[in-house]
């Protein structure tokens, strides 16, 4: 199979037959064998009836469906254990991805050879107020993950090869940062592509204020997962190493300032009276802790194997 489209969606049964109609379209006139996996978000509108539908209409259209809500990163995620195209597509449910880009997105996968080409909507039709908080997103993910070339990492219009999407696990809302996360997977021709953005032509957004919170929560997420994700003591060791030997430097050099004294008869203040004392108790619990913190989370790490368990309710 050439392309697999997974497509994840939340109450958007008014856009879903002209989506698939306008991607069966592109598929027919360029030849590809395809298919495209709905996945449907716990949506309430009668939207997975509506899949039903469409997959009884055409059988490339397949069709996942959660009981309840968990969000798109979860969406994806079971999207990407389903394919079995070449290509794997992205893109939102809403029409403000436009399938005409599949063509080239796929062209430059398989012929150019990039791990994954990210969409780029260099003119958007977005108010300020979301359009200046992800230009400060993406220039602080840029700096971060060192993936310099792209401007929209949170484009829903992405394209990947398969290898890729089945190396990655994506949870939480973790979708914004894909690229980061193949990147940390050892993929790293990564390319990006000016893509249309179209106005919104049903409906209202399902992302509110709270996703630019969560936003800077997951980008330092998923730079400590990078990083230390399989090796947590590597990090939280460090530091409780470091901060248990200054408080151990401080104990001794306030127990020997006490002791010469003590030797040459002359007056000296408790240990309790010295700021130093304190100091020494606070980085000494705190590299305690911080230790503690890092074996624990070795444990976890080694032994968690069900983040990305959802309910399925049906599937066709």
């Amino acid at each position: 199979m050439d392309i697999s489209v997974v497509v994840p969606l939340y109450n958007e049964v008014e856009s879903l037959p002209e989506l698939t109609a306008w991607i069966s379209r592109v598929m027919a006139e360029n030849n590809f064998s395809y298919e495209i996996i709905l996945v449907d978000d716990g949506s309430k509108d009668g939207s997975w009836e509506l899949i039903c539908e469409l997959n009884q209409a055409n059988p490339a259209i397949r069709g996942i469906k959660f009981r309840r809500n968990y969000g798109k990163s979860a969406a994806l995620n079971t999207g990407f254990e389903a394919v079995r195209g070449n290509v794997v597509i992205t893109m939102d449910a809403d029409l403000q991805d436009s399938p005409d880009e599949i063509p080239e997105l796929y062209r430059r996968i398989v012929e150019e050879k990039f791990d994954l080409i990210s969409g780029w909507k260099a003119k958007r039709y977005d108010p300020l107020s979301k359009t200046i908080p992800t230009k400060l997103f993406n220039a602080a993910t840029r700096k971060a993950s060192g993936i310099d070339n792209l401007h929209d990492f949170n484009c829903g219009l992405k394209a990947y090869r398969k290898t890729v999407v089945k190396n990655i696990e994506i949870y939480g809302e973790m979708h914004r940062y894909i690229p980061v996360l193949a990147k940390w997977a050892g993929f790293t021709k990564i390319g990006e592509q000016v893509v249309e953005h179209r106005a919104r032509k049903y409906g209202t957004t399902k992302f509110g204020m709270s996703r630019f919170v969560n936003g800077f929560l997951d980008l330092l997420s998923i730079l400590f997962v990078g990083k230390f994700g399989k090796r947590p003591m590597h990090l939280f060791g460090a530091m409780g190493t470091l901060s248990f030997l200054a408080g151990l430097i401080i104990t001794v050099w306030i127990i020997s300032e006490k002791l010469y004294h003590i030797a040459h008869n002359e007056k000296y203040r408790d240990a309790t009276d010295n700021p130093l004392f304190y100091i020494a108790l606070v980085a000494i619990i705190l590299g305690s802790q911080l230790f503690l913190t890092g074996f624990v989370s070795e444990m976890v790490a080694r032994s968690s194997n069900d983040r990305n368990n959802y309910q399925i309710e049906e599937t066709v």
